[in-house]
């Protein structure tokens, strides 16, 4: 029998703003990342009520796999009761994207463009779809995935937290058996525009530290970042086994 154990490192950078609208947190089993929206208000805040309301609800390891869906309708109604706080902040959006796990077994899901990556075997092995314009028209044909990136509607998004009506979340397809060597990476767009999936593989191979694998993405990201460019933020869980 193996024992599986985690590694986790994190960042988030205000990059070229003055305010980082995004927030992330870990807490037993979960693992979570919000972008809050700009341009709405109160950014800031709607990622970081998201945030802890997924780690104030949830405690994985002792419960087992919990009901993604009701967590992500939890942290969005925290958000829509934050809106009534102010004026300011009765426009304000975020998305979320979170990773659970028993110790055995994992979910994921989320709502708007922060992503989830899985890399098995030191390989690309699953990637999330965004909530967004750019991702329906690559889903249609009418532009490739890598066109995302860069597209001049790509920040307009079809589900968010605090939106009018509660959002439908994506949830992994069902619960997936986790592998010694097994990594994931959450991250915000304005991370992975910047580091494309090939290079997030190649770095990956370069290193077996989650921080070092930061490290050296986030290089890449600051060598070509436009000046202004968006906050950043990114968790790598690196999956450990040891024989029982």
């Amino acid at each position: 029998m193996t024992t599986l154990t985690f590694r986790t490192a994190q960042l988030s950078v205000a990059g070229g703003r003055t305010l980082n609208e995004d927030a992330l947190g870990q807490g037993e089993g979960i693992w979570v990342l919000a972008d809050g929206l700009g341009g709405h208000g109160g950014g800031e805040i709607a990622s970081r009520l998201a945030v802890n309301a997924v780690l104030a609800t949830t405690q994985v390891a002792s419960t087992g796999l919990p009901n993604l869906t009701e967590i992500i309708a939890a942290a969005h109604q925290t958000v829509v009761d934050g809106q009534q706080e102010a004026a300011r902040l009765v426009a304000m959006r975020t998305t979320l994207v979170l990773l659970c796990s028993d110790g055995r077994n994992a979910r994921w899901a989320h709502v708007g463009d922060s992503r989830l990556y899985g890399f098995r075997a030191g390989r690309l092995w699953v990637q999330t779809a965004d909530h967004s314009v750019p991702q329906v028209l690559a889903l249609a044909g009418e532009i490739t995935p890598e066109q995302i990136r860069g597209h001049e509607d790509r920040n307009r998004l079809l589900r968010c937290l605090g939106q009018e009506r509660p959002p439908k979340p994506a949830l992994s397809e069902a619960t997936v058996a986790l592998q010694p060597g097994d990594v994931f990476l959450l991250c915000s767009d304005g991370f992975w525009e910047w580091v494309d999936e090939n290079e997030m593989q190649q770095t990956l191979a370069e290193t077996s530290e989650p921080t070092a694998w930061l490290e050296r993405m986030e290089q890449r990201l600051l060598e070509r970042a436009e000046p202004g460019h968006d906050n950043y933020s990114a968790m790598a869980i690196f999956v450990d086994g040891s024989p029982t």
